[in-house]
């Protein structure tokens, strides 16, 4: 057997096998005929190395436990082979945007806080013990020294209000601040620090940091643009063939992460089987999980290509519902195969399968997770200031500012200034990775001189769509 296709996780320095793990279908809805110990087990086998869970995915990390347990990965078991453990990539999730807060408050996202199995879960550093325990330790609180996560990540982030909390203390994090967020506690448990109180044992116990999202574009774009200091390693974001039927991913937050040289881990491949035989809503029970092998309208090894060839992509995760022995079966066996792309597909092969899913009747796919579209979007926050550095120099200029505009259908080329109607710049998009902001200096005439001056910016994308942002106004002294 030849060794899988790997590619770069971004600046983790690891290398992922293109298809990984998904940590739900039969793995947290396992029904009377499947085995998700084994699909663990299996997964490891044939050379997959990129593995996802999460806090609450049931009993999804609990199983991957029993398999590690069995397959040496466990520091806990006499069998522990500390190299094999290395060449997997682990990564969970918590939902929990807070590391500590006041008594009587209480910041929630959409996470049910409490008790969970064994564990009184109230903060995300109780998410990672209780991973830790689950997946290495007794499952009841404990882990073993030596025990490790490859990556923790922030859970489908959607709003600007949880990413500022998420980065509440990480300037100036203490023992003594009410309010925490979870982004300075994670950071101590992956370089052994105390400075938030989170981690009095200075206990090393993460390797990366992530974060995962499918709704909101423009939340994880936002979330890129604090991370200064370069900690969130990974995206985990959705993409398939619909995505440009909603506000997109691929030319919003994936392409501001590949920018930003972040690891990107593609999932909602299958729009967790919406495509297929499940109504477009979230799943719930072991009815929702798909066991076939892709459909004659739908063929998986075009979703998963599809996937693979977006740009910046390292990686996509799917579910499995069922392992056979008999690899032509095998939904594991045959999405892996998949996944064995070295090419991407061409922009035009790209748009056929998205014609394909448009012709099976399946639009709509991605309704229950995905952000409606709201189309090309003009620059956001535009500043207009007199140009104190023109202004030394004897020269009268105003400094156009804003921020990046959000991408429609297609990637957006460039930004033009206009001033009185007259367009008087050009600025190239890049994706904005920090808050640096898009900037433009407008150099004056004498003759401008006590005018008041009126200033917009325009997108522009690939298919000539354009898009103004509001105007503003200056008084030219």
């Amino acid at each position: 057997m030849t060794d899988p296709i790997t590619r770069p996780l971004g600046r983790t320095r690891r290398e992922v096998t293109t298809l990984g793990l998904g940590g739900q279908a039969s793995i947290q809805w396992p029904n009377e005929n499947s085995d998700p110990v084994g699909i663990i087990e299996k997964a490891y086998r044939i050379g997959i190395n990129y593995m996802d869970t999460s806090n609450i995915y049931g009993p999804s990390q609990k199983h991957f436990g029993q398999a590690f347990k069995r397959l040496g990965l466990s520091p806990s078991e006499s069998n522990y082979d500390p190299n094999a453990r290395k060449k997997i990539f682990l990564a969970t999730k918590t939902h929990i945007r807070t590391a500590r807060q006041p008594e009587g408050e209480n910041f929630r996202s959409n996470y049910s806080e409490g008790m969970l199995d064994d564990f009184e879960v109230s903060t995300s550093v109780d998410d990672v013990r209780r991973s830790l325990s689950l997946m290495f330790g007794d499952g009841k609180g404990n882990y073993p020294e030596g025990a490790y996560l490859d990556s923790v990540q922030f859970h489908n982030l959607n709003t600007m209000d949880e990413i500022d909390m998420l980065y509440e203390g990480l300037d100036n994090p203490s023992p003594d601040r009410p309010w925490m967020g979870s982004l300075a506690a994670m950071l101590d448990l992956r370089e052994g620090t105390n400075k938030t109180g989170c981690n009095p044992k200075n206990e090393k116990l993460i390797k990366h940091i992530g974060m995962s999202g499918h709704w909101n574009s423009a939340a994880l774009m936002y979330a890129i643009r604090r991370d200064i200091k370069k900690i969130i390693d990974t995206l985990l974001v959705a993409i398939n063939p619909s995505d440009s039927q909603y506000m997109p991913h691929r030319y919003n937050a994936i392409e501001t992460a590949a920018c930003a040289g972040m690891g990107i881990i593609g999932m909602k491949v299958f729009a967790d089987a919406a495509y297929y035989h499940k109504k477009p809503i979230f799943s719930g029970n072991p009815e929702d999980v798909y066991h076939q092998i892709g459909s004659k309208e739908m063929p998986s090894n075009d979703l998963i290509a599809y996937a693979l060839s977006v740009e910046g992509i390292s990686t996509v995760i799917t579910g499995i519902g069922h392992v056979d022995d008999d690899s032509q079966k095998c939904q594991l066996e045959q999405n892996f195969a998949s996944a064995q792309i070295s090419t991407p597909l061409k922009d035009d092969e790209m748009k056929q399968i998205e014609k394909m899913v448009v012709d099976a009747g399946k639009s709509n796919a991605n309704s229950y997770f995905q952000r409606t579209a709201i189309g090309l979007s003009g620059p956001k926050n535009l500043g207009v200031e007199l140009d104190s550095a023109m202004h030394v120099m004897n020269h009268h200029a105003i400094r156009v500012s804003w921020d990046t505009a959000y991408a429609a259908a297609s990637p957006i080329l460039r930004y033009e200034v206009f001033c009185d109607d007259n367009i008087v710049g050009n600025v190239e998009h890049s994706p904005q990775i920090s808050e640096k902001r898009f900037c433009f200096t407008h150099v004056l005439n004498d003759d401008q001189k006590g005018s008041t001056l009126i200033y917009k910016v325009r997108t522009v994308d690939a298919d000539n769509n354009i898009k103004d942002s509001a105007s503003i106004s200056i008084k030219f002294h």
